[in-house]
């Protein structure tokens, strides 16, 4: 888009930009304002114990307040349940038997775990079972994190550096061999997943849980979006860069649902942030730091195949003859070759020695 802009006269570039760069602000505010303005429960699953009267009328009450905010599972009893959200099969449960109980997990989700505190006390008095309810968070945050702020503000400055990272490497190496790329992409990925844990636990602890599991969750994320970045680059050029800073920043941050929850994102954010490598990214890293691994199989499937896209588009661009990389090493080939030859020509029709002998 650039380049098509510098063909116009100076006067037309000014009014270009001035109108599309306006337009890319505001559709990035939008893309970060809109999900955040739209919070609200929807098919969020959560579990119910027991299956007495009392029950029935608490899943109809909870249709009737909040028509399609949940999506509900009866579980015979309460270790069940409890089961079922150290497993993230659901965000939390309600147990009836005895008064009102609220099983909960903050480290899922505080949002979710708050939501259904709310929930918790609204069946209370509707049910009149008893002096309140109680909450039990199964599955805590951190003390030093109990809001869960770290993760989801550290989410965006990840982002922006895993670009970074494939734009400096792409640069610094010039493109190629492939290999090197690929090794280099892995290598400074590992070591920002190690700074990362070290800033993370020792200085703010909020990594209390499967130390290498959690390095190893950072640094898998932190290469699926700078080798899918330098894959974009290597295939089509510096525009490669803007859609991969689009695709990761604008979208998948945004619709990350790092900051509350997939599934109170409105229309279909959270399934599209959810296939994207900072919303798979941040799943995977709750599953693996707080709940040893349950419910990471999705998401790191989504991780490997962003990487595995990276590895295979670098190869193809740097291989294929419509690959920038490969574009871009023959010119630079064929202009070596070209002010080679040049210098042969001239001294064989000039020779300074010969000319002072003569």
């Amino acid at each position: 888009m650039l380049a098509r802009i510098k063909a116009h006269p100076h006067w037309r570039q000014l009014l270009l930009i001035s109108v599309v760069l306006p337009a890319v602000v505001g559709l990035a505010v939008l893309a970060f304002a809109w999900p955040a303005a739209n919070i609200a429960p929807r098919h969020v699953p959560i579990g119910i114990v027991g299956a007495d009267t009392q029950t029935e009328q608490a899943v109809r009450a909870l249709d009737a307040t909040s028509p399609g905010a949940f999506d509900l599972t009866v579980y015979a009893d309460a270790a069940a349940a409890r089961r079922a959200v150290r497993d993230r099969d659901i965000y939390g449960a309600l147990d009836l038997t005895d008064g009102v109980t609220a099983y909960t997990a903050s480290a899922a989700s505080p949002s979710v775990a708050t939501l259904l505190t709310g929930v918790a006390d609204q069946l209370d008095a509707k049910l009149a079972a008893g002096d309140g309810p109680r909450v039990v968070d199964l599955v805590p945050t951190d003390a030093q994190d109990p809001r869960g702020v770290v993760l989801s503000s550290s989410l965006l400055p990840l982002t922006i550096c895993s670009i970074i990272i494939a734009a400096a490497i792409a640069l610094v190496l010039k493109f190629g061999p492939a290999w090197r790329m690929i090794l280099g992409l892995a290598s400074v990925s590992a070591m920002a997943g190690l700074a990362i844990y070290l800033v993370g636990q020792a200085d703010l602890g909020v990594f209390p849980h499967q130390g290498l599991g959690t390095w190893a969750t950072l640094a898998l994320l932190v290469f699926a979006m700078s080798s899918s970045t330098a894959g974009l680059i290597t295939l089509i050029g510096g525009s490669g860069l803007g859609i991969a800073a689009a695709l990761m920043v604008f979208v998948g941050n945004s619709f990350s649902g790092a900051t509350s929850a997939p599934q109170l994102l409105p229309g279909p954010a959270h399934r599209i942030g959810e296939i994207l490598p900072p919303g798979a990214g941040a799943n995977l890293l709750r599953s693996v730091t707080y709940f040893d691994g349950s419910g990471a199989g999705d998401y790191l499937t989504v991780l490997l195949l962003w990487a595995a896209f990276g590895v295979v588009a670098i190869i193809g661009g740097h291989r294929s003859f419509t690959g920038f990389a490969a574009r871009r090493r023959a010119a630079l080939a064929a202009a070596t070759a070209s002010s080679a030859g040049a210098p042969a020509g001239r001294s064989s029709g000039y020779s300074p020695s010969r000319r002072l002998a003569g």
